[in-house]
């Protein structure tokens, strides 16, 4: 491997768990580490005091022109974020799988590398081990024949996740692998999962991949196994490999030169001793460290770029959605990006394909509209919004900062959504139970307003022009026109289409809009605009 000394100390690590303090090792060794980071301040300064290095905040690696690469090592639901902001910092970048957690998130990092000229790598560990590569020569040199189907385990007692199910802690590194010996295109992917420790979190899972070249694969991973394997099976037509990387490097690459051959139409096998393969001896992390520093140096593609990452990341999302549909996921090219785009979404912003959103709308910081949405023309929405998955927004719509707009709820044109107002979908949710069967449906409709922090429970209409009031607990169909407040909420009064207060209280037969003398008459509790 090379020296790195010379080259200076110029990347950080910021996250020193589990997996962070292996990548501060090996940095380290190369001669790279400048500083370290930690959501943990002390965990931080032992682990900077002991490679000698100063343990600094994350916006101080930002602002640091000396550090010219970051190596991202914690959680995976801030992977996103912490890899948009260093590359924004024009900061080289290594992280962990998953890039993120998101596709359209993952995608859009990817360009925006693209776009800086950033170097942009995701830890595919595997795809650095010395053995995978030795037999990723052997199926280029054809000595394995065409590549029919593939099948990889990695099974283990633990490490046992709550955040993650074993699909996305375990498959990552062996569908990376799959993709690079196989070459060609994803055609169909089905997953089954079981959950035995946890009522939702998959502990057990088996996925199938089909490529569009009729190869196949499948990939079993498993925390609940009372041995620890770790298996990759290639099978050609013209012999077959195993890597295995549990056994010492001198067996942990075979090849089994077994043939089927045809005898009067017959198949029959013709078997062969196994061989097994030299493989030089290496640590995976440290050649991985290294190539990512080879990269910044010669501005070289990294083995394992973004857009590798991004591809590895669409079969596991492929995968979960099988495993929570039950149905086998036929997958489709992406849509390829308009050149404009008639409504305004903002760069910390993530809209999933397919989404229809009309023209003039913008969609403001941190805000995530999930895929089957329909937005209109003209809605303003605000900072951490989230919508959907198929969610259908009026035109004209505003909602503010902090609302989420979950599926069943409908908003009709002109609707007003107040700061941190909430909507529900189901009556009775458990964060360990399941219940997307029981959403309950709600509607609000043309013109209504509800109030900063009040709460709309589902399966209720809000009805148009109506108003519900700050702090509200709605657990009733509201009227039109009807102004509502408390908890839970009741009528306190009617207003006009225009935001004023009828006069009269509640009891009356007549009235007038004293702003825009618009006329309104009522009966048994149903008002109704009158046409002059």
């Amino acid at each position: 491997m090379p020296d790195f000394a010379d080259t200076g100390k110029q990347v950080a690590v910021v996250g020193c768990g589990y997996w962070g303090r292996n990548l501060v090792r090996n940095f380290a060794q190369l001669g790279a580490l400048a500083a370290v980071c930690d959501a943990n301040r002390t965990a931080a300064a032992a682990k900077g005091a002991e490679f000698g290095v100063p343990a600094l905040t994350f916006a101080e690696i930002l602002a640091n022109p000396s550090i010219t690469g970051i190596i991202i090592a914690t959680p995976a639901e801030t992977h996103a974020a912490l890899v948009r902001e260093a590359l924004s910092a024009d900061k080289h970048v290594f992280v962990e799988k998953p890039l993120a957690l998101d596709v359209e998130a993952a995608a859009r990092l990817c360009e925006l590398a693209e776009e800086r000229g950033l170097i942009l790598m995701v830890g595919h560990l595997m795809r650095y081990h010395p053995a995978f590569r030795a037999l990723q020569g052997l199926c280029d040199s054809g000595q394995l024949g065409r590549i029919q189907y593939i099948y990889s385990h990695r099974l283990n007692l633990g490490k046992i996740r709550t955040e993650e199910n074993s699909l996305w802690s375990f498959a990552p590194h062996d569908i990376s692998m799959i993709l690079a010996l196989m070459g060609g295109k994803v055609s169909e992917v089905e997953a089954v999962g079981h959950c035995y420790l946890h009522r939702t979190i998959a502990d057990v899972t088996t996925t199938h991949i089909t490529f569009e070249n009729g190869q196949a694969a499948h990939v079993f991973v498993s925390w609940l196994n009372p041995f620890k394997e770790q298996r990759l099976v290639v099978v050609g037509d013209r012999g077959m490999a195993v890597l295995e990387d549990t056994l010492p490097w001198a067996s942990k690459l075979r090849l089994y030169p077994h043939q089927v051959e045809w005898q009067n139409g017959i198949p029959e096998a013709s078997k062969a001793e196994a061989v097994e393969l030299p493989v030089e001896p290496g640590e995976p992390l440290a050649l991985e460290c290294g190539h990512f520093l080879e990269c910044i140096a010669g501005s070289k593609q990294p083995l394992t770029d973004g857009r590798e990452g991004l591809a590895v990341l669409r079969v596991l999302d492929f995968a979960q959605k099988s495993m929570e549909s039950g149905k086998r996921i036929v997958v489709t090219a992406p849509s390829p990006p308009s050149e404009a785009k008639a409504y305004f979404s903002h760069e910390t912003a993530v809209v999933d394909q397919p989404c229809t959103i009309g023209a003039g709308t913008k969609i403001w910081h941190f805000s995530h509209v999930l895929k089957g949405s329909t937005i209109g023309q003209g809605c303003n929405v605000g900072q951490n919004v989230v919508i959907g998955p198929d969610v259908t927004i009026g035109d004209r719509c505003k909602i503010q900062n902090n609302v989420s707009v979950y599926t069943g709820v409908t908003l009709e044109d002109g609707v007003f959504c107040g700061p941190s107002m909430v909507f529900t979908n189901v009556m009775n949710p458990r964060a360990e139970i399941e219940r997307k069967h029981e959403y309950r449906p709600t509607l609000v409709k043309r013109g209504a307003s509800i109030g900063a922090n009040a709460t709309i429970v589902c399966g209720h209409t809000v009805g148009r022009h109506a108003f519900v009031g700050a702090g509200a607990v709605v657990t009733r169909d509201v009227s039109d026109f009807a102004v509502v407040a408390g908890n839970p909420a009741r009528r306190i009064g009617w207003i006009c289409r225009c935001g004023e207060r009828l006069p009269g209280g509640d009891d009356w037969t007549h009235a007038v809009c004293p702003s825009c003398d618009t006329h309104y008459r009522q009966e048994r509790g149903i008002v109704e605009e009158i046409a002059l």
